[in-house]
Formats: structure tokens, sequence, C-alpha cells
């Protein structure tokens, strides 16, 4: 297995050498990553909304709030081999699973929304390259060696955490493999703030993406949220996403804390479509 393809994330610029070799990562768009953003605190989120039709894959999925659990794409690969999505006729889409990813709601998070958090580009920046920063040094065995992943963490990615876990239900999911991600999320999350992890194996292999389905979860799409740097990963549920600029090593990012009053704002609402839908017509 390349050391690479165990951690599913975009090109970092100064990177794009070691990364460009793994067959595993997910599609991304060839543009600038990093765009000049004014200081307006929505400017991340309606960027991005902008450039969605950079990365989509194909048209997105209607909201539809007469049901709760919109039809799924088509189910995960099996055996490492990629489902032939494309030639599946429409009416060939299963049902919802039998089982669903997450648990019953615990509690402690009765009545609150769910929001699913992305962990690559959006809280960290990993290298099997050397870092002198790193705040993280995670061994990780690939074919018998092991190998060490550098981990940088985004600025004030502590602070979002914790006000992420006083106000909803927090879900990490990943396209990475949980032999990389488990161990950061264990260093990143001393709070235990994520009440579950999902990795690449819960992601659903579509088109060359993996693509994290929300139907999948076992919650109403009405109360969850996803925050992710790559429109490839919610291509099913673009109405559900609050995107975020992928993030690498700028260590004057804000964007983080400049989306927490949109979270404060979603946490409060019965039906975030309604909010999430009136920020893109702005």
């Amino acid at each position: 297995m390349d050391n690479t393809s165990i951690i599913t994330q975009v090109a970092n610029p100064k990177e794009e050498e070691s990364i460009c070799a793994s067959q595993d990562k997910v599609s991304q768009s060839n543009g600038s990553l990093k765009k000049q953003r004014s200081r307006s605190i929505f400017s991340p989120f309606f960027c991005c909304f902008r450039n969605y039709n950079d990365y989509r894959v194909e048209p997105p999925l209607a909201n539809n709030k007469t049901r709760a659990l919109p039809p799924p794409p088509p189910p995960p690969e099996e055996n490492g081999a990629p489902l032939k999505c494309d030639r599946a006729p429409a009416d060939s889409i299963p049902g919802p699973p039998a089982k669903f990813l997450l648990p019953e709601v615990s509690i402690a998070d009765c009545g609150r929304n769910c929001v699913v958090i992305d962990l690559d580009e959006t809280l960290v920046h990993s290298s099997f390259k050397p870092i002198s920063n790193a705040d993280f040094i995670v061994p990780v065995e690939i074919d018998g060696t092991v190998h060490q992943v550098y981990v940088l963490k985004r600025p004030h990615v502590d602070e979002f955490l914790q006000r992420m876990g006083e106000l909803f239900e927090c879900v990490l999911f990943t396209a990475s493999l949980a032999k990389y991600a488990d161990p950061v999320a264990d260093l990143l999350d001393r709070r235990g703030v994520f009440r579950a992890r999902l990795f690449r194996e819960s992601c659903v292999f579509h088109r060359g993406n993996y693509v994290k389905d929300l139907s999948r979860l076992g919650r109403e799409l009405a109360k969850v949220i996803i925050v992710d740097n790559s429109p490839a990963s919610y291509i099913f549920h673009p109405e559900n996403a609050v995107p975020v600029q992928s993030w690498f090593d700028d260590m004057a990012d804000k964007e983080l804390l400049e989306l927490l009053p949109i979270f404060e704002g979603l946490s409060q609402e019965d039906d975030v479509y309604s909010l999430l839908q009136s920020l893109r017509d702005r």
C-alpha cells in the first residue's frame, strides 16, 4: 500500500510531488485552493458555495422536506473494487440500509442537531514529510513498516471543537483510513467532543470520490450539517453543507472562529435547510 493512500486529502501545493502518487485520494479541483477573502465572517461560506460547480460530479439531489431520508446513492465499494455507479440505472439504487452508521442518540444529545466534521485540511493537515513545528507525530504501520505522520493543527481548532461540542451532537467523518485517523483524533479531541468516528469504509465510493452519504447516518436530514473542505465529499447532500477553505499551514488562518456565529444560529434551528438556504441566497 502506498503510504499516502491512507490519508484522503487535497494536494498541498508545497507537497504536490509526493501526494500526486496516491491513487486513492479524492478527485479535486485544479484551481488554487487559497483565495483572497474579505473580513466578513460569512465570506468563506459564500466563497465555497460559489465554487461548488468546480467540484460537482453530478447534479445535487433536490431538498424534499416531505421525507426525512432521501433516496441514498449506490452502496459502498466491496472488496476494494469501485462499483460502476455511473452505469447503474436510477431505479436500481437500493433503499436505506438496514443498519445505520450511528448508534441511537444519547440522552445528552437528545434534541440537538448533528454536525458531521471532516478531518484532513478541515481541522488538521498531515504529511509524511517532516514538519518542524508539527503538533503531533503519529506512527502508522504500513505493510510491516512504521512510518511517521506529521500533523499540524489548524489555528483555533481547540476553541472550535469545544464550542461545537457544547452546541451539537458531533461526529468525525473522514475518508482516511482508521489506522491513521483514529490516533490523530485521540490526540486532537482530548475533551471527547466526537460522539462517533466514521472512516473510509463508511463512505460510498462513487465515480472516483469517497462520498459521505448523510442518509446512512440514521439521523433526520433536516437536523444534519456537514463541515468539509471538499465539495466532492457531500455531492449527495450539498444543501446540508457548511463549506470551509482547505487548510495546509497558514498559521494566521481564522476561518474556524469566523464560522462559529453560523453554527450558533444553526444549533437553534429545527430545520437547518432554511438557514443554510438563506445564507446561500445572500
